[in-house]
């Protein structure tokens, strides 16, 4: 069986280290990961992709054939991905992985909320997969930031309606504490309404409040695990989680 892991996050949260340091952290375990870039505009990255669309579709060509910015050709890419699927499918198959770690593009919407996103993951050759979103930890330390996020990822849930696990990244660049009043929002509803008593009345946060209540009535799971892709701190648990999710079968969940 082969496993498919999609990072998404919004841009700066670190997709690209993580798809790097887990999939070395996999590979350390015995187990036969590969990376696949699906970020056609991407300069460098922190690892050297096993897959890439980029061997498949060229952001200058594109700028240079149609007369298009770097966004139009970007917008471009992501949509003539599709017809690559079965290029890029037997090039995994050939490479015989259980894990595919699937980095997603920096900008968040050309993959989630854009036709071909949904497209991409639903044909690529995985018998199993799962999102894997992420919250930056730095932006996350305030309420109304971390809302935002619980916002995107039931967004992303919904286009890809496939097992999600929510995890908090780059712990390493905030205090304990900071980590821990996170994890607690996520976990216990009523310590964001906490946060949210201590913010001053304006219209963002009757606003805010108000959304976060109407999300909440949605019974859907946004528990955090933490972690750092820099140090691969937490990655115990946060590779047992994912095994958890994974084994669940088709069972949808957030």
């Amino acid at each position: 069986m082969t496993y498919g892991i999609f990072i998404l996050g919004t841009a700066g949260s670190g997709k690209s280290l993580l798809t790097a340091s887990l999939s070395e952290w996999l590979s350390r375990k015995g187990e036969n990961a590969v990376t696949l870039n699906l970020d056609p505009g991407v300069v460098r990255l922190p690892y050297k992709p096993d897959v890439d669309v980029r061997d498949y579709v060229s952001i200058k060509e594109l700028m240079d054939a149609y007369g298009l910015g770097p966004n139009g050709a970007l917008l471009l890419a992501s949509d003539l991905i599709v017809d690559k699927i079965s290029d890029i499918n037997r090039e995994i198959e050939e490479l015989n992985p259980t894990y595919v770690i699937v980095d997603t593009p920096g900008q968040m919407e050309l993959f989630a909320f854009r036709v071909s996103g949904p497209l991409i993951a639903k044909e690529l050759a995985m018998e199993q997969k799962m999102v894997i979103y992420l919250f930056d930890a730095p932006f996350c330390s305030n309420p109304f930031n971390y809302v935002s996020n619980i916002f995107l990822s039931a967004a992303v849930f919904l286009r890809f309606m496939l097992p999600q696990l929510n995890v908090l990244n780059k712990v390493d660049l905030v205090s304990e504490k900071t980590v821990k009043k996170i994890l607690e929002w996520s976990s216990v509803p009523g310590t964001l309404q906490s946060a949210f008593n201590l913010q001053p009345e304006s219209e963002m946060y009757i606003l805010t409040k108000d959304l976060f209540n109407a999300l909440s009535r949605l019974r859907l799971d946004f528990s955090l695990i933490a972690c750092s892709a820099k140090n691969y701190g937490n990655f115990v648990n946060l590779h047992a989680s994912i095994q958890r999710v994974l084994t669940r079968g088709e069972e949808e969940t957030i």
